[in-house]
């Protein structure tokens, strides 16, 4: 199971229309003389953006500008006297705005990477504006119409009902996806509603990109402000060399030091709850993480969550759905709220079952050791690693020491290679934002594919936890454009020189993240808007739940898994521990992030314009009416839930990890039944009916066509060990 993925929302990907490339080719000299921000990326290596020449107070002008720029082009298409046809309405459309599509990409990889005092500034100046030209160009009626005209056209299913001699008439399957993804986001997002509503619709986006933002950056101050300082030696009892080595650094780098630093992200703090033995201060760490955005400060996330809730549903009801979750879902392979929540209620009850028999392995422990309490949100971690230990003889710290961020980093290389025919080339002298980036050309059948960018380490103004964004998607429509595809991670460096060791779960993470960039780099799609991860939700998660499982094998192990120290490859002995105990600790880990996909649901499902709900309130009544156990809490709590609050994209559709994960445990199975995770025959069709297709082909059908039949939902429970129904 991954929660880890946080990429931007597929309507907001079609919003912008068009990928990021224009039959108009001017020189490098030209393209940086008309503007670094709106200008097609040009250059070797089949083009990249010029990180280099940006200002970031240039931003508003250009977008500005850039908006303009597509207002032109949309006005050229509307003003036509001829009649609506693919090529002059949606293909037209598809290739508009590219410009201002250069400009906005940029700007969310500075909002997302980089997001200093000013650009906070910027962001909470132009989200709503941006919000508001989303709007603007949905609502253009004259657009919708001849859209509309070539989708309705492109669904008659006899040449009797069609046009003579129609030039919608003999479309390409592609080219009735895009037609048909066009309409359904435009009647989705309002284009169909009368001007009293649409009016409302304008009001109620532009609120909710302030209050987004306005989360947001509540979020990144309590991460960037609160930390947990550790004085002395006593205060580091249980933490290994590396760890101490990190937080030591982050003392020197924050002013401090002489003393240790435990960061307030999700990759400093899970490692100190781990692993410190000293009790009081996981729990003073715990809190900080957890009551993000829940201080009663300047920085308190409660109230804009109760607005936030409160205009998505009156949204909703505008666009003529009872709840935010019933308009989510619907665009999704889900369609429905209950079928969601049947599926997470059926895994729920097994999880928290294992919970209790974790628990109970727990309390053993505690009291052979004498300790007189319970088992608390604070201990999980800790004690969770110490039951580890006694029934598979397992070291966390010891498994550590084989996996150096850059070893699992070439590891997910070379299986890329094995699996896909993938390869990877690093590149110097291409402009970066920030100097830890690294850049790699990305190739396969001795051609070009793609670039690949790494940003691994944690600084102030970054997003936490780990992403992949698609700098430019792929295509074959005016001319072939190769993707560009990044992974953002919030490792924490120790000192210079010394390899950086990683968790297991950071190991798998990498490799998840991977598969979505994966996902991006091998599209083979005619449209931008129906390529790389622009999939629906429900199913973006899929490719990258898959990838994860390369790392277990004893191939990479094998040859990438190595001491730091000694440079031994890590033992078989413990590899077959790895193995055994694949299964440990998921009743912890399934429900701690059903637990926040629950409450995703309920709360969405129970949100009215009318009446403010308290989240922290609703959370405690959810988690009694579920029977969260008392040990746990949401993965994600409310006011630091940047997936469901800082925009729309996994709104209503936190549930999509369990949602693919029936279909990636299923997919997996299908490598076992052929007998190795790398046979041939089996990575081929992988690639070819799931990482190649994009959105041109609905996602049921491309499961179908690797699987050969729909999804065994069973699979899910078999991959986690639960008892299957």
């Amino acid at each position: 199971m991954n929660r880890r993925t946080f990429l931007k929302s597929y309507a907001a990907v079609l919003l912008s229309a068009g990928g990021l490339a224009t039959s108009f080719k001017p020189s490098l000299a030209q393209t940086v003389s008309i503007d670094p921000l709106l200008s097609q990326w040009t250059g070797d290596h089949g083009g990249y953006p010029r990180f280099d020449l940006i200002k970031t107070e240039k931003f508003k002008d250009a977008l500005l500008k850039g908006m303009d720029l597509k207002r032109a082009q949309i006005n050229a298409i509307t003003s036509q006297k001829s009649a609506p046809t693919f090529e002059n309405s949606v293909a037209a459309y598809e290739d508009c705005g590219r410009p201002f599509n250069y400009g906005n990409r940029l700007f969310d990889i500075y909002t997302s990477t980089m997001n200093d005092k000013p650009m906070h500034g910027i962001e909470t100046e132009m989200k709503p504006i941006l919000a508001k030209f989303d709007d603007e160009v949905i609502q253009n009626d004259e657009l919708f119409q001849r859209l509309k005209a070539v989708y309705e056209e492109s669904t008659k299913e006899s040449s009797k009902d069609a046009t003579k001699d129609s030039a919608n008439s003999a479309l390409t399957p592609e080219q009735k996806r895009l037609a048909e993804v066009y309409y359904q986001l435009f009647t989705r997002h309002g284009a169909g509603l009368d001007a009293q509503k649409k009016a409302r619709l304008r009001e109620i986006n532009e609120k909710l990109a302030t209050l987004f933002t306005d989360f947001r950056h509540n979020q990144l101050a309590d991460e960037e402000h609160y930390e947990l300082v550790l004085e002395g030696d006593a205060d580091l009892a249980g933490l290994s060399d590396d760890l101490k080595s990190a937080a030591a650094a982050q003392g020197e780098a924050r002013g401090k030091k002489g003393k240790w630093v435990i960061t307030n992200t999700r990759s400093s703090m899970e490692p100190f709850l781990t692993f410190s033995s000293r009790r009081d201060l996981r729990e003073k760490g715990w809190r900080l993480w957890t009551y993000r955005g829940d201080n009663n400060d300047a920085h308190d996330n409660k109230k804009i969550i109760g607005e936030i809730l409160k205009l998505r549903t009156e949204r909703a009801r505008i666009l003529g759905f009872p709840t935010h979750a019933h308009w989510s879902l619907d665009d999704g392979m889900a369609k429905t709220p209950q079928a969601a929540m049947d599926l997470m209620l059926r895994v729920w009850k097994a999880a928290v079952n294992r919970v209790h028999e974790e628990v109970a392995d727990m309390k053993t422990i505690v009291d052979a050791e004498h300790g007189d309490f319970k088992i608390e949100p604070w201990d999980y971690r800790y004690y969770m690693e110490k039951v580890r230990t006694a029934k598979y003889d397992i070291d966390q710290n010891a498994v550590k020491e084989y996996l150096q961020l850059d070893k699992i980093r070439d590891g997910m290389f070379w299986a890329a290679n094995k699996v896909y025919g993938v390869e990877m080339v690093k590149i110097e002298g291409v402009p970066v934002v920030q100097p830890d980036i690294t850049v790699w050309e990305v190739h396969r059948d001795g051609k070009q594919i793609g670039l690949w960018y790494f940003d691994p380490y944690a600084r102030d103004g970054k997003t936490s936890g780990a992403w992949m964004n698609e700098y430019r998607t792929q295509e074959n429509f005016r001319d072939k454009v190769m993707p560009i595809v990044s992974n953002n991670a919030n490792f924490v460096k120790g000192k210079p020189g010394e390899p950086l060791l990683i968790s297991w779960e950071d190991a798998t993470t990498m490799f998840h993240e991977f598969g979505h960039a994966l996902h991006g780099l091998q599209s083979n799609v005619h449209y931008p808007s129906l390529a790389g991860t622009n999939v629906k939700r429900d199913f973006v998660e899929f490719p990258s739940q898959v990838n994860e499982r390369w790392l277990l094998t004893d191939e990479v192990l094998s040859k990438f898994a190595l001491h730091y120290k000694t440079g031994k490859r890590i033992p078989d002995a413990l590899v077959a521990k790895i193995k055994k105990s694949k299964t440990f600790n998921q009743g912890f880990m399934t429900a701690e992030y059903l637990a926040s996909a629950l409450y995703d649901m309920k709360i969405h499902l129970a949100a009215t314009p009318n009446m403010s709900i308290d989240p922290d309130e609703f959370e405690r009544q959810t988690m009694q009416e579920i029977g969260c156990p008392r040990e746990i809490v949401m993965r994600h709590r409310p006011t630091a839930f940047g997936h469901i609050f800082s925009d729309d994209g996994y709104a209503a559709g936190y549930y999509a990890y369990i949602w693919a994960d029936t279909m990636s445990a299923d997919a997996a199975e299908a490598f076992v039944e052929a007998g190795s995770f790398y046979d041939r025959p089996t990575c081929d069709r992988f690639r070819k009916t799931i990482f190649c297709v994009g959105n041109s082909i609905a996602p049921d059908v491309a499961f179908r066509n690797f699987r050969g039949r729909d999804v065994d939902t069973n699979a899910v429970m078999r991959d986690r060990g639960f008892p299957v129904s």
